[in-house]
């Protein structure tokens, strides 16, 4: 069944539909060695390039929609390679013949917690655009005085050198003294969005930890540098949060396989516990 050129592109991780509109109206997009045009209907046997680059493609109904849950550890950095030799973090991904990994939000290197990746790249963008207003959610430990007017400040929200930003939702997990733990939520990506917003109050984040992302959350029993994939289920729920349709054969692995597999090979007893005391058994 033939799809719309635009929305292929997206799919396969390379922009979202408006941003693949520009490419191919810019004319680097071509078809069966033709230039394409914006609407244009394609085949799984047409043959697709950009700026001269093949691009492999499947339809929709073939290409099965995949999500993984990556427990992300301190060193890693959220890119495919790095110049510098360091571990990135989709050396840990399984292999997926004739697809890629597509990654949803990063995390500096020294943010740990949750990351995803999908194969359907046009989920990813949703996922991450703002105007989804996904929530993300962090375990953040502070260094400095949190006051009752520093919250009211930052949850009504401060003017960061990329515009205006704030926290969603501020509470105290734990700690003691001047290193105590809050979970924030924002609904926004930006790069050290929520170190900077705690900066702007003249205070230090020394661990952040992201617990969740939208409808997904960092699964307890999930080992740091171990990922998970999600089920059906998990996945509809992931999709229907940004007004995708489903697709045919969603999830035929699931995290609840993928977890009894893993209790088989290494049974674990039971984490007792949120995510704070994790982290100091860890420390």
């Amino acid at each position: 069944m033939s799809e719309k050129l635009q929305k292929v592109l997206a799919r396969v991780g390379l922009g979202s539909r408006r941003f693949m509109e520009e490419v191919i109206a810019a004319g680097r997009v071509s078809i069966n060695g033709k230039i394409a045009t914006v609407g244009e209907r394609v085949e799984p046997t047409d043959e697709i390039r950009i700026d001269g680059r093949k691009i492999a493609h499947q339809s929709e109904e073939e290409t099965r929609r995949r999500v993984l849950v990556y427990y992300k550890p301190e060193g890693e950095i959220c890119s495919r390679t790095d110049p510098e030799g360091r571990v990135t973090v989709f050396e840990q991904l399984p292999q997926i013949p004739n697809d890629r990994w597509v990654m949803v939000g990063r995390l500096d290197i020294n943010s740990t917690g949750l990351l995803m990746f999908t194969n359907d790249g046009e989920l990813a963008n949703k996922l991450m655009h703002p105007s989804s207003e996904i929530e993300r959610e962090y375990a953040v430990r502070v260094m400095g005085e949190v006051t009752p007017k520093i919250i009211k400040t930052l949850t009504d929200g401060v003017e960061l050198e990329d515009g205006p930003a704030k926290f969603e939702s501020f509470s105290e997990i734990g700690g003691e003294g001047i290193n105590r733990w809050y979970q924030v939520v924002v609904k926004e990506g930006r790069n050290r969005e929520v170190r900077r917003l705690f900066e702007s109050q003249e205070l230090k984040v020394s661990r952040l930890l992201r617990t969740r992302y939208g409808t997904v959350i960092l699964p307890r029993e999930l080992r740091t540098g171990r990922w998970m994939e999600l089920d059906k289920h998990d996945i509809e729920n992931l999709v229907q949060s940004v007004k995708l349709k489903p697709r045919v054969g969603t999830g035929l692995y699931g995290m609840a396989k993928r977890r009894a597999e893993r209790q088989q090979e290494n049974p674990l007893p039971a984490r007792r516990g949120g995510y704070l005391r994790q982290q100091k058994r860890e420390e």
